[in-house]
């Protein structure tokens, strides 16, 4: 069953982690200062330019652990920061294939698959069940996505083959500020109304647009194994190009897009490691492929003959 954690809490934020006024001044940048992105790769032949998407949801159920089955299985509380949930409902430190596939889910189709992300937090009172442990510096108003963009997607340079069931994949570096940005590269922000424009920084939106999380997953399997023993070296990044090394498969690539309506001027941060300091660039999303088979290969079909699906 999932687990809604109730607890109260101080937070880090601009005096190096120990108060609750957010991040550091320049970690937020505002979006009109940040520069045009490039293209993305162009499509070349036999390139797969179809999309599935799917819809679970954007966790008004208020579904948060500081569990992290992907990176840190077995552990409970191994996080120490919220994550946000949508579709398996059940997904915790303890969860196995088995309870994942047993479990109930916010997706259609029995897309039984996990997907999370740290909470977003604005600076203010709460109410204790809306806070987390004092020890782990996050605090503030928990809010709740606008919308909660899945989508899958194929390849520039070929078709893509089927995810296995129970393929872990994770994004960005829950560690990415004490790591120098390591792996955090594949997780960016943007406003809605300034698509063209993305960053690593907290973006400054102009009143009436959404700030909004980009999560872009590996997409290269090495043909094996469902997990690593690191969680990362089964399923790489393609090139800049959109190729994948030689010894490994295309799969679809999952991007997840989390829109939210911010204060404007707040110091709204996610929730990190004590140490991280709420830095955007120790962002970070997971997921477990939970399809069956059968819905696996509808969405692989779709995307290699070039549809725009929805689930």
């Amino acid at each position: 069953m999932a687990v809604v954690v109730l607890a109260a809490c101080s937070a880090s934020g601009n005096s190096g982690g120990m108060d609750d006024s957010g991040a550091p001044p320049a970690d937020y940048v505002d979006i009109a200062q940040v520069p045009v992105a490039p293209s993305a790769p162009a499509v070349q032949v036999g390139g797969s330019t179809g999309t599935w998407r799917i819809d679970c949801g954007r966790n008004l159920q208020g579904i948060h652990n500081s569990d992290n089955v992907v990176a840190d299985p077995g552990v409970p509380g191994g996080a120490h920061h919220f994550h946000d949930y949508v579709g398996n409902v059940s997904t915790n430190a303890l969860s196995t294939d088995q309870s994942l596939a047993a479990a109930a889910t916010t997706c259609p189709d029995d897309d039984r698959s996990t997907y999370y992300w740290p909470v977003l937090r604005e600076p203010g009172p709460d109410d204790a069940a809306r806070l987390d442990n004092s020890a782990d510096h996050n605090m503030g108003r928990i809010l709740v996505p606008d919308s909660v963009l899945l989508e899958y997607r194929g390849s520039p340079v070929s078709s893509v083959v089927p995810m296995p069931e129970f393929l872990r994949a994770s994004t960005g570096n829950p560690h990415g500020f004490s790591q120098g940005g390591a792996n955090s590269e594949h997780v960016q922000w943007t406003c809605s109304g300034a698509r063209d424009r993305i960053t690593r920084q907290y973006p400054r939106c102009p009143p009436g647009q959404q700030v909004v999380r980009i999560f872009d997953f590996p997409s290269c399997w090495n043909g094996r194994t469902t997990d690593s023993p690191n969680h990362r070296a089964h399923l790489q990044f393609a090139d800049a190009a959109g190729a994948c090394p030689s010894d490994t498969f295309p799969v679809p690539q999952l991007r997840m897009e989390i829109a939210y309506t911010v204060t404007p001027g707040s110091d709204y941060t996610i929730d990190s490691f004590p140490e991280e300091l709420h830095s955007p660039i120790s962002d970070h999303g997971d997921y477990i492929d939970v399809m069956p088979d059968s819905l696996m290969d509808r969405v692989v079909s779709c995307i290699n003959s070039g549809q725009q699906c929805t689930a």
